[in-house]
């Protein structure tokens, strides 16, 4: 029994159970393993799906319904970007154009159409938030991981899509999530494996990098994930995930967002080989992330249990 669980009963106590409230894991298998079950019994309030969850529509929907018959409200997230990203047709590949395709063809009814149709594919299967859509511009060409998953390379485009595909999976009852603030395209570094540099000034970033995402809160995007990026013109210390200056200043100060701010996966190697997922935890509640995305890589019940009881002896130790 550890320390963050009342000595009479074994049951998890508040600060442990807003303590997972604040994880995003995945899991592996296509059905709820016990594990998983027990800790949503315990406070756990969301899961996310990735590709090795995923048989067919009908066995997701089968896999949501049992998560909620343990908690009616819980919180099904899911990386479907279409195109390249794609957890729902990860076997075949996506019926759907990713965004450097719709941007290509410039049509915000067609954006905002497909994110509609897509949108009603996941609320179909129970899902509830998707990790969708990326609003980086690609400014970079060589850019090793955003690349087509981008709308482009001009703002004012990006911006367009941005807005018209958060209304548009909105329209479905599924939440959107623009990604990767604050704006992962000039980047020549795959934050999966370092802390990639912009070494833009701050009215470049101003006016290329956060242009989408003043779209995407216009558009009433329900979240924004975090990228795991080093912006010295932002913050000279620490990358985006782990920054209240990018985060709580700027994003919900400057920005004016109100919604959820969750991370990139946080066993990401820019994040884990620099502070250790432990430690990022924590600085990334500390500077204003609400929910901790993890389960790309790690996806077992010993990672939320060292996420969660790193954050209760956070807490407890001021």
């Amino acid at each position: 029994m550890t320390s963050s669980f009342t000595a009479s009963s074994g049951t998890p106590d508040s600060l442990t159970r807003d303590a997972l409230t604040v994880l995003q894991p995945g899991f592996g298998g296509t059905t709820a393993p016990d594990w998983l079950l027990r800790r949503i019994g315990e406070g756990l309030a969301s899961v996310g799906l990735f590709g090795r969850n995923i048989r067919t529509p009908e066995q997701v929907a089968a896999l949501t319904a049992q998560l909620r018959a343990e908690r009616e409200d819980i919180v099904v997230a899911i990386d479907e970007e279409s195109g390249d990203v794609t957890r729902l047709e990860v076997r075949t590949g996506s019926s759907f154009p990713g965004n450097h395709a719709l941007g290509a063809v410039d049509d915000v009814s067609l954006t905002r159409g497909v994110a509609a149709e897509l949108g009603r594919r996941l609320a179909d299967c129970g899902v509830t938030f998707n990790w969708a859509p990326s609003a980086d511009v690609n400014s970079d060409p060589g850019n090793p991981v955003i690349g087509v998953r981008s709308f482009g390379a001009d703002p004012d485009l990006v911006a367009r899509h941005t807005g018209a595909y958060i209304e548009g999976m909105q329209s479905s009852g599924v939440a959107a999530c623009a990604k990767h603030f604050p704006g992962h395209g000039d980047t020549a570094v795959d934050s999966h494996h370092a802390v990639p540099h912009i070494a833009a000034d701050a009215d470049v970033l101003a006016a290329r990098e956060l242009a989408p995402f003043r779209a995407a809160i216009a558009a009433g995007t329900r979240a924004v994930m975090s990228a795991h990026i080093s912006v010295p013109a932002l913050d000279p210390d620490l990358p985006g995930t782990l920054s209240r200056r990018i985060l709580t200043d700027l994003l919900r100060g400057e920005l004016g967002f109100d919604g959820l701010i969750v991370t990139d996966g946080i066993e990401m190697r820019a994040i884990s080989g620099t502070y250790g997922i432990e430690r990022g935890t924590v600085l990334a509640v500390a500077a204003g992330c609400d929910a901790i995305c993890v389960g790309g890589g790690l996806h077992d019940e010993l990672t939320v249990l060292r996420l969660r009881d790193a954050l209760v002896a956070a807490v407890r130790a001021g």
